[in-house]
């Protein structure tokens, strides 16, 4: 029988997935206790009462006792591993033992820190790994013999990357014997370079526009789904504004919100879900609250019209289109 995972994993179905960065203490080595794994537990509850099956990690997150206290929660709760879907990501290696950090997608560096990933979550296998930044000196056949290494073992089900491009992800495919399914980008209404790069063509503009051109339509073009991180936009219209533009698109989002019944939170990732690559946004809050409030995009079709999606653009931009 195909289960909602499945469905999920193998179609991309997903409306939202949980970040779960914040998850695991502070940012640096010390160890973690039952009070950080009983936070973790709250918020993966929080996830899943919403509706929410797909949990993003990173091995680095927290030093990678984000992945653990997850194992932990995996661990204590019996059949869970079943009814979600496990995604992490590898490349980045954080400064230590008098190094700098820096981008490691050397064929080893990603096996290794798969197994690592794996004894951390107390899971077998890793439904989606994301290579988690472009590397440099990337050899594009090393991380394709270490990416099919790992599927033939079944220790990986589905392969994607993180902060890419559409040359990199093709270049990247054209080694590969399995698919690309999903591109994670840092896009929302307040990180809009994907979005300005697309109507600022033919225009001075386009020259302060750092957003690699194509990446949205190749990712559409080839069935990759786009996943947004920071797709609340760090509170930037939730919490404190700072700028004429964000206490106007504040103001504008908090009237959406009490119009169409839900949460200005809901708003933001409407907006990010009502555009037709079908982007799926990650909630990254350890707040049972906050995530919560983002019940109403794991459930409900977007609600924005045209002219409403079109507004809160501009008036985040704080300029008219050109």
């Amino acid at each position: 029988m195909t289960t909602e995972k499945d469905r999920a994993r193998d179609t991309g179905e997903e409306r939202l997935l949980y970040g779960c960065m914040g998850l695991g203490g502070a940012w640096d080595t010390t160890p973690y206790g039952a009070a950080e794994i009983d936070r973790a537990e709250a918020a993966i509850e929080a996830a899943l009462g919403i509706g929410i099956t797909v949990f993003d990690h990173a091995d680095i997150y927290r030093h990678g006792k984000s992945e653990a206290v997850f194992g932990e929660v995996l661990a204590r709760t019996p059949g869970l591993r079943e009814r979600i879907v496990l995604q992490t990501k590898c490349g980045i290696r954080l400064a230590a033992d008098g190094l700098p950090g820096m981008y490691d997608l050397r064929g080893e560096h990603i096996v290794r820190q798969v197994e690592a990933s794996l004894g951390r979550l107390r899971t077998d296998v890793i439904d989606v790994l994301l290579l988690h930044r472009p590397d440099p000196l990337a050899d594009p056949d090393d991380i394709a013999r270490a990416l099919g290494s790992l599927h033939r073992q079944g220790l990986v089900r589905s392969f994607g990357v993180s902060n890419m491009s559409a040359a990199q992800i093709s270049l990247l495919q054209a080694r590969l014997d399995v698919p690309l399914v999903a591109d994670q980008l840092e896009l929302s209404l307040a990180r809009r370079d994907w979005l300005e790069a697309g109507v600022l063509v033919n225009t001075v503009e386009a020259a302060s526009v750092g957003f690699p051109e194509g990446t949205l339509e190749h990712c559409r073009a080839n069935g990759i789904r786009l996943q947004a991180w920071g797709a609340l936009a760090r509170g930037r219209f939730t919490g404190l504004q700072e700028t004429p533009e964000e206490r106007a698109t504040a103001a504008y989002l908090s009237a959406l919100a009490e119009a169409k019944g839900t949460t200005e939170e809901t708003i933001l990732l409407w907006w990010l879900q009502r555009h037709p690559a079908r982007i799926a946004p990650v909630v990254g809050s350890a707040r049972p609250d906050r995530i919560r409030a983002c019940a109403d995009a794991a459930r409900r079709e977007p609600e924005l019209s045209h002219e409403e999606w079109y507004r809160l653009w501009i008036t985040a931009r704080g300029a008219a289109l050109p």
